[in-house]
C-alpha cells in the first residue's frame, strides 16, 4: 500500500486545520490529566453504548418475518426437525 494514498487532503481554510493536524494527545499514566480523569473500562464503557440501537425495529421485523415463515411451513404440513442427523 502507498502511504502517499493514505494521507487525507484537508482544505487550507479548514476552521481547525491547526488542531487537527496537531493529533490525539498523548499522555502518561503518572501524569496529572491521567490522575483526574482516568481511562474507563471496557465493561463500563459496553454498558453506555449496549442500549443504542442503530436499526429501530429491525429486530421486531425479523420476528415478524420468521414467524411468517413458520406460519407458511406449519400450514403446509411441513414438519419441524429437532437436530440436523
Amino acid at each position: 500500500m502507498n502511504s502517499e494514498s493514505s494521507v487525507i487532503e484537508i482544505p487550507s481554510n479548514f476552521r481547525y486545520r491547526d488542531v487537527f493536524l496537531k493529533g490525539k494527545p498523548k499522555h502518561d499514566k503518572t501524569d496529572s490529566f491521567s490522575i483526574k480523569h482516568p481511562a474507563m473500562d471496557l465493561g463500563r464503557r459496553a454498558k453506555i453504548f449496549s442500549p443504542f440501537d442503530a436499526l429501530k425495529g429491525f429486530s421486531d421485523e425479523l420476528a415478524k418475518s420468521e414467524q411468517m415463515n413458520e406460519d407458511y411451513f406449519a400450514d403446509n404440513g411441513y414438519e419441524d426437525i429437532d437436530e440436523y442427523p
